[in-house]
């Protein structure tokens, strides 16, 4: 069981990542490109990444096990403004930092494994192993999750749209609320099933809200607690491709093509800068697509103060999945994982 424990600093503190994390999404990957379930949802994508990957999974195959824990200076929190930034926190971790962080990891595997000789030389803090990291994690990154990024950002950012509405109406207690079943918010306590127990006092420092889209069924968190705080928690795939069209052509002959990807855009929810860049089109563009939509009564639009959040009613739900209940489509909350 993993137990976050907030007090009120904390729930002001609590605050939504702007963007998916480059090497969180790159990490997470390689556990799913290595795990056969939700085949589904990661068939199609593992099969197209390993065409493209050589020899950058030996490395990271020794830094990071198929379950448990993985070395915290993987995933820097300068992830989140890109690749490189990232790259460059990962090569500045101190030597100190790197050997007992490793030493952690081939312990997990058996207390009487030693550090093998390329890991021995990256505990150490040696330039040439680390530069050996930087490329693999590099060249991973390029073959494995920057082709489908557009598409891991749109998914992340329709998240933070429903958490965004969720903050709206009812503040940061709501938000956590309103996270995947997965975790479950008992005040002053965020719970979620975990492969180990951790307790992670906050202790007034906040907490990062990461969504992911490789990660699946538990959320994660760095082991040092130390640490600036970060949960990373599944964003809703809904049981489908994780890069599949869900649109069908009949829906575009009825409502035109343009408008129907402006209608799969506001699927999750979304502002009208993300409905633009989704669909394509322009801002003033989208907006006007989305008040046609509106006016037929198949999109909500919610506004703050300058901001706008457009989301499905349940005829457009319906309509999107061709017309098969007068329901509207829940948020797919069911999205277990493990890390």
């Amino acid at each position: 069981m993993l137990r976050i424990h907030f007090n009120a600093d904390d729930l002001a503190k609590v605050r939504m990542a702007a963007r998916p994390d480059a090497l969180w999404e790159s990490i997470l990957s390689f556990h799913r490109l290595r795990d056969r379930r939700g085949a589904l949802v990661f068939g199609e994508w593992r099969s197209e990444a390993r065409t493209r990957l050589k020899g950058e999974t030996r490395l990271l195959a020794q830094l990071v096990p198929p379950r448990g824990y993985f070395p915290d200076f993987l995933t820097p929190a300068e992830g989140r403004d890109g690749l490189d930034a990232a790259l460059e926190a990962v090569c500045a971790t101190p030597p100190a930092r790197l050997h007992s962080e490793l030493a952690l990891t081939v312990a997990h595997r058996s207390p009487l494994c030693v550090l093998p000789a390329r890991l021995l030389a990256l505990a150490e803090g040696r330039s040439e192993a680390l530069s050996r990291l930087v490329a693999a994690l590099r060249a991973y990154y390029r073959a494995a999750v920057e082709p489908y990024w557009a598409h891991i950002q749109a998914r992340v950012e329709a998240d933070r749209a429903v958490r965004g509405r969720a903050l709206l109406d009812g503040g940061a207690g709501e938000l956590l609320a309103s996270l995947p079943p997965v975790l479950r918010w008992r005040p002053p306590v965020l719970e979620a099933d975990y492969p180990v127990d951790r307790e992670l006092c906050l202790d007034g420092r906040g907490l990062l809200l990461q969504p992911s889209f490789f990660c699946r069924g538990t959320p994660v968190v760095l082991r040092d607690t130390s640490l600036p705080p970060v949960l990373v928690y599944p964003v809703a795939h809904g049981g489908e491709p994780a890069f599949g069209e869900s649109a069908g052509p009949s829906l575009g002959r009825l409502v035109g093509h343009t408008r129907s990807a402006v209608l799969q855009a506001i699927r999750n929810g979304c502002t009208t800068s993300e409905l633009a860049r989704r669909a394509g089109v322009s801002l003033a563009s989208a907006s006007q697509h989305a008040a046609v939509l509106r006016e037929a009564g198949l999109v909500v639009t919610l506004r703050h103060g300058n901001a706008v959040l457009h989301t499905l009613t349940p005829l457009g739900a319906a309509l999107l999945r061709g017309g098969a209940s007068a329901e509207p489509e829940p948020y797919a909350r069911n999205g277990p994982v493990t890390s």
